[in-house]
């Protein structure tokens, strides 16, 4: 008679599922579900944090519309993982966390890293339970799995009890659970379609704002040939960049500020109307712009502003029922109308002025001549893995994006800490595909610390990432060395330095290469093309690029403030 471990069980009801990809860091009670998932044809990256871990495991949710799987200790390490679970559920990107937890026969005894697992996973997650024995663990996996993916998708936890990892029972007792098939489409309502056309055409000042819900609803098909039958102007969230190119004629990313102020009525395809697009309130938006929602969740509607139309459902079947009502009309929103005018305008003002400070030639760079020449030298098709304040902002504007699901960052929950991670991710998905893309992490050097010893992990399973941190010795700002010096003549750098400040002209290089991969340390343009083109031809190893810029460097100035209330 054969018989089935519990750590067999799981991997095995994992890979049932169409899971491909486990990150984790192993310890009691867990070494034996990684062996396993290894004997099922799942792929283990062991990561150095489990923040990182879940962050990785998350991200595979979003890039391959399947979740990831993240495997923790009890105790601590599944308290770490609870950060990437938050960050996967505002994110709304499916992940399944396994956690081993005490012995059952130990529970209330004080036993090792006892802690209530299950129930401190409910605030993080959509789904947190264990199973009761072990021939409930497909059955308990495979809704896991389902509830990660199925709805507004998201983060669920799995706990597995200690002494259940090496338990055996008789494989003819365990039930078979087969794969759950992709989430069930939903249309809108068709008269509400035929509303929001109606809108549409009414409309002086329309505008499209493309969410990341669009690329994870796979929704660029058919988003393409909507904007170029209707002729509407489109913007995308930093996320929903790539969705349509960012060179494409419609898009005004590049005038954000007047798109978003001016617009009459606002197609909203899978975003929300939260802090990234200013609520959908003034003085950010005009007080009686009429909002067409469209959203997979029905209690997202509303929210912030009433919609003048909501349309509940998959956000690519819905785009093709507009689609459709558009070219039944034969309906193109006029190309000379003023206000295409209006944001061409202020599109090529805007651009003047980052190019005037991308062509600045004094020494230290700025970050708009960093990312200038960055922008010249990436492949139209690789993937973008951005974080940082400064880094971030300025390079979702300077670094574009050309194909969905390209361009990785700290979303919707503003996470620092998760670009590692997501490159990981990215470059395992890579590896599995083996479509020839570079992963290119750009980082700032606040966000770089958070998580910085993955470039271990790179190393380990030669994945070669490209990082560039982009240093201006602290977050937001930081001083010059000579600065930093005079600073500690003067005392205790503890009540001295500035709190946002870091160490001057840190060498995050030298952590890459005492790992055995490459750095560089950066000063000038010529270096910095160098480095990259090296670092790009490099199919072996990860590199990490150490730009230092001026440690006062700032964005351009902005029309509205952008989380920047601080008196610095």
């Amino acid at each position: 008679m054969e018989h089935v471990t519990g750590a067999q069980l799981v991997a095995e009801s994992l890979k049932a599922q169409k899971v491909e990809f486990m990150f984790g860091i192993v310890g009691v009670p867990v070494i034996e579900v990684a062996m396993a998932a290894q004997a099922a044809g799942i792929r283990y990256v062991g990561m150095r944090n489990e923040q990182a871990a879940c962050y990785a495991a998350s991200a595979i949710g979003y890039l391959t519309g399947r979740p990831g799987a993240c495997l923790v200790v009890s105790g601590p390490g599944l308290i770490h993982a609870l950060g990437g679970m938050a960050n996967a559920n505002v994110n709304c990107w499916p992940v399944v966390v396994i956690g081993g937890s005490s012995d059952r026969n130990q529970e209330t005894a004080g036993a090792f890293q006892e802690f209530p697992q299950v129930e401190a996973c409910r605030l993080y997650s959509k789904f947190s339970a264990r199973p009761s024995t072990l021939e409930a663990i497909p059955s308990v996996i495979e809704k896991a799995v389902r509830t990660s993916i199925y709805g507004r998708p998201g983060a669920c936890y799995v706990d597995i009890a200690g002494d259940m990892v090496n338990a055996q029972v008789e494989r003819s007792k365990v039930r078979v659970v087969s794969c759950c098939p992709p989430p069930p489409v939903s249309l809108a309502d068709h008269g509400a379609i035929a509303e929001a056309v109606s809108l549409l055409k009414a409309a002086k000042r329309p505008l499209v704002i493309i969410g990341k819900g669009a690329a994870y609803g796979r929704a660029e098909l058919a988003l393409k040939e909507f904007v170029e039958t209707s002729g509407l102007p489109f913007l995308p969230t930093p996320m929903g960049k790539g969705v349509l190119p960012d060179d494409h004629p419609n898009c005004v990313g590049a005038a954000r500020s007047r798109a978003l102020l001016q617009a009459d009525v606002v197609l909203l395809l899978g975003a929300r109307l939260n802090w990234i697009l200013h609520f959908g309130l003034p003085p950010r938006f005009d007080p009686d712009v009429k909002v067409i929602q469209v959203d997979l969740c029905a209690e997202e509607m509303g929210n912030n502003v009433r919609p003048a139309v909501a349309l509940l459902g998959d956000v690519n079947a819905i785009v093709t029922q507009l689609l459709t009502c558009v070219r039944s009309d034969v309906w193109k929103y006029p190309s000379d109308a003023e206000w295409w005018s209006t944001l061409k305008e202020k599109i090529a003002a805007n651009a003047e002025i980052s190019k005037a400070l991308a062509l600045t030639s004094t020494l230290p760079m700025n970050y708009y001549t960093v990312f200038h020449h960055v922008s010249q030298l990436l492949p139209h098709d690789c993937v973008i893995v951005s974080e940082g304040a400064n880094t971030m902002d300025i390079g979702r504007t300077m670094l574009n994006n050309y194909l969905p699901r390209h361009r990785l960052d700290a979303g919707t929950f503003g996470t620092m800490g998760v670009g590692l991670g997501f490159a990981i991710a990215a470059a395992a998905v890579e590896r599995s595909e083996g479509k020839g893309k570079r992963i290119v992490c750009v980082e700032g050097d606040s966000a770089f610390g958070f998580s910085g010893m993955e470039v271990e992990t790179m190393c380990r399973y030669n994945l070669p990432v490209v990082i560039i941190v982009v240093n201006n010795n602290g977050i937001y700002s930081g001083v010059d060395p000579e600065t930093w010096k005079e600073m500690a003549k003067m005392g205790d750098l503890t009540s001295i330095a500035p709190p946002v400040t870091l160490l001057p002209e840190a060498r995050y290089d030298e952590i890459m290469t005492a790992f055995g991969g490459r750095g560089f340390l950066v000063r000038t343009v010529e270096e910095l093309r160098d480095a990259l083109q090296l670092s790009l031809s490099d199919w072996e190893r990860p590199s990490l690029i150490n730009v230092l810029i001026d440690p006062s460097s700032d964005r351009k100035q902005q029309d509205f403030p952008w989380l920047t209330r601080s008196n610095l």
